[in-house]
């Protein structure tokens, strides 16, 4: 049985829903970004951003690897909200269930920090988290290479065999079992696969079921 776990916590779609109205507009803000600075046209700026997407797990790493784009510029201008407080969807109860549950905490996030905290922040969780661990400090080599997770192991001197990795996105999920982490997949898609070791509809279920993990307190 492992002593008391580091629970690395996802953000997008894991601790909030992303994808009703922040990920709608980070998609419109990345593809009017290619648009202005590649000077193509939506289709095309659209086209770019999906293949980018899939060959290299992050539009910006096609961007920097064809185009020279600046990250820093680009992180900032593709995660520019006006009224973020109004887009956020997600439970006022969660600050309560983290503090509920035993153990250090991280938000492990492939977006930029600043985005990270602006939204911890609104959501009044920010202090349940001793870190936010964002794709700078990834040295822009986002989950589910294992660059980032090596990243964040050495930055907090953690072993992975006390992780657990709380995400939606099962690429992540299974790049961190490599490792040698607990996994929980926050989905309500049937179909556990086997590098997960707990499903949960919603993250608010994780302190009544983390004992299922076998932690020690």
């Amino acid at each position: 049985m492992m002593r008391t776990p580091i629970w690395l916590f996802d953000l997008d779609n894991t601790l909030h829903n992303a994808s009703a109205h922040i990920f709608p507009h980070i998609n419109s803000a990345m593809t009017a970004y290619i648009e202005r600075h590649l000077r193509v046209d939506t289709a095309e700026a659209n086209r770019l951003r999906m293949h980018y997407w899939q060959r290299y797990g992050a539009t910006l790493l096609g961007l920097i690897r064809h185009h020279g784009t600046d990250p820093a510029h680009f992180l900032a201008e593709t995660h520019r909200f006006d009224r973020l407080h109004d887009m956020l969807v997600f439970d006022r109860a969660l600050r309560h269930r983290l503090r509920q549950l035993p153990g250090r905490k991280i938000v492990f996030s492939n977006g930029p920090g600043a985005y990270a905290r602006a939204v911890l922040n609104l959501m009044g969780v920010e202090r349940c988290f001793d870190d936010v661990f964002a794709v700078e400090e990834m040295g822009l080599q986002p989950k589910p290479q294992t660059a980032a997770f090596r990243r964040l192991l050495i930055a907090h001197r953690l072993d992975p065999r006390r992780c657990v990795l709380v995400e939606d996105s099962l690429e992540n999920l299974h790049a961190a079992k490599r490792l040698g982490m607990k996994t929980v997949w926050i989905s309500r898609t049937a179909g556990r696969p086997h590098y997960v070791d707990m499903q949960l509809g919603s993250v608010l279920q994780l302190p009544r079921k983390a004992t299922r993990l076998g932690l020690s307190r």
